[in-house]
């Protein structure tokens, strides 16, 4: 795990020349909106990318985390499929459902049961490396959608020279970046995490949550401003200092979001003394959230290293999974 964190900058220089050189073939009907589905890490990219385009892409964008599809899907849906295994068998149903309701589809996948499908079925679909931890990818499954989207005229952004900056943000601040999350995992150790951010950084902070709980082995909660502000702030009530506050803060971020952060601050500030603050960098929104993947899933590997967890192992994930093999349902239901 320690070498894919650090090799992320180099997975999304490889993600870029594999965008470029992905074939699409044209579509018969016009797209009016586009669904990515995908669960765990392989359906992680597609929020990051829902946020990435939501002020660039005139048509509604969705992502899925379940077997079923919604019924607004059909012919003018552009239907983004991720699983990098291949054998997600939620993902699977879902892209079986796409498929008779005449979406548009393409698969993001390494191999497995989507790929033979999309074979079969003469779909698009975009072959990844093999061998990673599904998790561990994000660089190659995000950008794939983005060339996607792109391919098919949903966005005009040149995303391409935003992302080699991202590069260079990274690679200048790699040394920086382990010694700071060095930092913010000792301060975690022995806590209970919770994660807020601004709504523009939710994907991060969904992210920096499932790391937390895959590589570090914890539970692990986040939400969200202004939203939490009108619901979850009445929750904090009893003082633990096994509780750990974790603000993802922008600069730029909405004045009335950072006086809602400030004033929240001090409410927390009754309850636990383990508050930090995370701060973003670069310049544009794409290399700010990028920087917080790559700190944040260093923090999860330290995290891991001082609770003494293998943060590659997960070993009841794929128990669930060999135990929802062995069952006899024939095919699954497409009805809920």
């Amino acid at each position: 795990m320690k070498a894919l964190i650090k090799s992320f900058p180099r997975q999304l220089e490889a993600a870029i020349t594999m965008g470029k050189q992905a074939k699409f073939t044209p579509v018969k009907k016009e797209i009016r909106n586009v669904l990515v589905s995908g669960l765990g890490g392989s359906g992680t990219g597609g929020t990051f990318v829902q946020q990435w385009v939501a002020k660039k892409m005139p048509l509604p964008m969705a992502v899925n985390h379940d077997y079923f599809l919604p019924a607004y899907v059909n012919e003018h849906t552009l239907l983004i499929i991720v699983s990098y295994s291949g054998n997600t068998e939620e993902t699977i149903h879902a892209l079986q459902e796409g498929f008779q309701k005449k979406a548009k589809i393409v698969c993001i996948t390494s191999g497995g049961k989507v790929k033979v499908i999309a074979e079969k079925e003469g779909l698009d679909c975009i072959i990844l490396p093999g061998g990673m931890p599904p998790r561990a990818c994000l660089g190659y499954t995000t950008i794939q959608q983005l060339f996607v989207l792109r391919a098919y005229q949903c966005i005009s952004w040149n995303f391409t020279k935003a992302l080699e900056s991202v590069v260079k943000l990274l690679d200048k601040t790699q040394s920086t970046v382990q010694e700071e999350a060095q930092q913010i995992a000792e301060k975690l150790k022995d806590k209970l995490p919770v994660i807020y951010s601004n709504t523009a950084y939710e994907a991060v902070a969904i992210r920096f949550r499932q790391q937390i709980n895959e590589n570090s082995k914890k539970l692990c909660w986040h939400h969200v401003f202004p939203e939490m502000n009108h619901n979850e702030l009445v929750g904090w009530r009893t003082p633990s200092e096994q509780l750990a506050v974790i603000m993802l803060k922008d600069e730029h971020d909405y004045y009335r979001i950072q006086a809602r952060m400030k004033l929240t601050k001090e409410v927390f500030q009754q309850y636990t003394s383990t508050i930090l603050e995370i701060n973003t960098k670069g310049r544009t929104y794409l290399e700010k959230t990028i920087y917080l993947i790559h700190l944040c899933d260093w923090v999860s590997y330290y995290l891991a290293q001082l609770n003494g967890f293998d943060p590659t192992e997960v070993a009841v994930i794929d128990h669930l999974k060999v135990s929802l093999a062995q069952l006899d349902d024939g095919k699954m239901s497409s009805e809920r």
